[in-house]
């Protein structure tokens, strides 16, 4: 029997009512296990419509109020992250325990959350001029909204909502409709630690949504992470309607490996960073660049670990990887695999006729390993979010850090070295948002903030750590002179002698 999925506004189950409903596959098997609604422009009305009521009281609401429900928040989620990695599984189909690891990160910035309130205290300077003191102090926005991917449906949320109230604001979410369940049960486990009705509202859809959430005059800030073409588009269309926005695009993260790396290491990490969720994610390591002599026992090296990784259901615990979201995504991430030879690479490794026996049906990809591809081909010009590794070979550090600092991205980047002096340069003179020194994976813990560079990051602000509070709140600078109690009017006597 088929699932459904609706919305959730104004604190409950809201059937819908489009008459538009969205398949949702599990990937091991390829069946349609649920139909989620998809909302019309009326509905995320609807839902926009209670987060503004819900803005009057909770705007105000008191600090120690707003961290008491996130700390009952955040004990909820630990109980429940099991549940929640199961509907990753089920919907999106990474293994449980990469599944959990994405929780795990989610509950960082609910962490941050919970200690909102160092984060909000403003600045004061006294006696700036004879009795004038000035004050910044910064406020919630409203109602904003945050539009998430489908490769990370709980974290890439709670990147963005728990930030959002803890600053007073309230919260319209758009998931991904490929996996929408695991967006409706954090919502419901926040309003069950007390987060009031209409704080945070999940409408599922397609284009109608996003549209109808990026031209709605209520709705006073946008937060966005997917490709870079959509990226583009919705800081284009969000910023037309004078409206805030942190968009997240694509990315194509490269890894430079000095000859000096422990090439054990290195072959260690681009094997995860480079498979592990099945490259479904913009961190991913997609290109390899090595240094001409130590390439060739580099992809030695990473071959070997590749062959041996296990790929099969999400819910196996032997499995170390699962498929991909959907048969149409399976099938060009195939297509860039099977074209890399006729455009000069050389095909370590051919994971496209991979399947799972009893599950052939599933969305299923093998591991794929390029060498000696070259920078004009379409499988290194484009992020192709698959467990497809490019290997790219240079003559010299300059040479490498040039080839990677011409790239239309500038999300994530890692060297391996057991120079200082190098990692340092390197750090330098990358021009990337967030840098690893034998760090495959550089997502930086929630206390900083993560953001790309380039095309991976449209807006001034990156997302959670200082620069989300940033985003979620706006500044004021409050300037206030008040006249010497000896100076009250005639008559008027509030005990201080009258001496000025």
């Amino acid at each position: 029997m088929t699932k459904t999925v609706n919305h959730w506004i104004g604190g409950k189950t809201v059937e819908g009512a489009s008459g538009n409903w969205g398949p949702v596959t599990d990937p091991a098997t390829g069946a349609v296990t649920t139909r989620v609604a998809l909302a019309s422009a009326d509905e995320v009305g609807a839902a926009v419509a209670a987060a503004k009521q819900a803005f009057a009281t909770w705007g105000t609401s008191s600090l120690a109020q707003r961290t008491a429900v996130l700390f009952r928040y955040r004990a909820l989620l630990d109980a429940r992250r099991d549940d929640i990695a199961a509907l990753i599984t089920a919907e999106h189909g990474k293994v449980h325990s990469d599944a959990l690891g994405e929780v795990a990160r989610g509950l960082e910035i609910v962490e941050l959350a919970c200690g909102i309130t160092t984060q909000l205290k403003g600045e004061l300077s006294t006696q700036v001029s004879s009795r004038v003191d000035v004050a910044s102090i910064r406020q919630p926005l409203g109602v904003v909204a945050g539009i998430t991917p489908f490769n990370f449906p709980a974290m890439v949320p709670m990147w963005m909502f728990p930030l959002a109230i803890a600053c007073g604001n309230t919260f319209v979410l758009k998931p991904s409709e490929k996996d929408p369940s695991a967006a409706v049960l954090l919502a419901e486990l926040a309003a069950e630690a007390g987060l009031p009705d209409g704080v945070l509202n999940v409408v599922h859809g397609d284009k109608v949504a996003v549209d109808a959430l990026l031209e709605h005059p209520d709705v006073a800030a946008v937060s966005f992470v997917g490709s870079t073409p959509i990226a583009r588009y919705i800081h284009a269309t969000a910023s037309a309607n004078g409206k805030r926005v942190q968009a997240l695009g694509g990315a194509k993260n490269h890894m430079l490996v000095l000859p000096d790396a422990d090439l054990d290491a290195a072959a260690d990490a681009a094997v995860s960073a480079a498979y592990g969720s099945a490259g479904e994610r913009c961190m991913a390591i997609s290109a390899v660049v090595a240094l001409d002599s130590v390439a060739d026992a580099l992809v030695d090296r990473i071959r070997e670990r590749a062959e041996k990784i296990k790929i099969g259901p999400g819910n196996d615990p032997s499995s170390e990887m699962g498929p991909l979201i959907t048969r149409a995504h399976r099938d060009k991430v195939a297509s860039y695999v099977t074209g890399a030879a006729a455009q000069g690479a050389e095909v370590v490794l051919d994971g496209t006729g991979y399947t799972v026996e009893g599950y052939e049906d599933g969305h299923w990809i093998g591991l794929s390993l390029l060498d000696k591809v070259s920078t004009d081909s379409d499988a290194y010009r484009d992020e192709i979010f698959g467990p497809v590794l490019c290997v790219l070979r240079v003559a010299t550090y300059e040479d490498g850090v040039a080839l990677m600092n011409a790239s239309p991205f500038g999300n994530g980047t890692a060297v391996f070295t057991r120079d200082g002096g190098a990692a340092r340069r390197f750090q330098m003179e990358i021009e990337a948002g967030m840098v690893g020194v034998n760090v495959p994976i550089p997502v930086p813990v929630g206390y900083h903030s993560f953001g790309g560079w380039k095309d991976s990051l449209f807006g001034d602000h990156h997302i959670y750590g200082n620069d989300g509070v940033h985003f979620y709140t706006r500044g004021k600078v409050v300037t206030t002179r008040w006249p010497d109690p000896s100076e009250a009017p005639a008559g008027v006597d509030l005990g201080f002698p009258r001496n000025h």
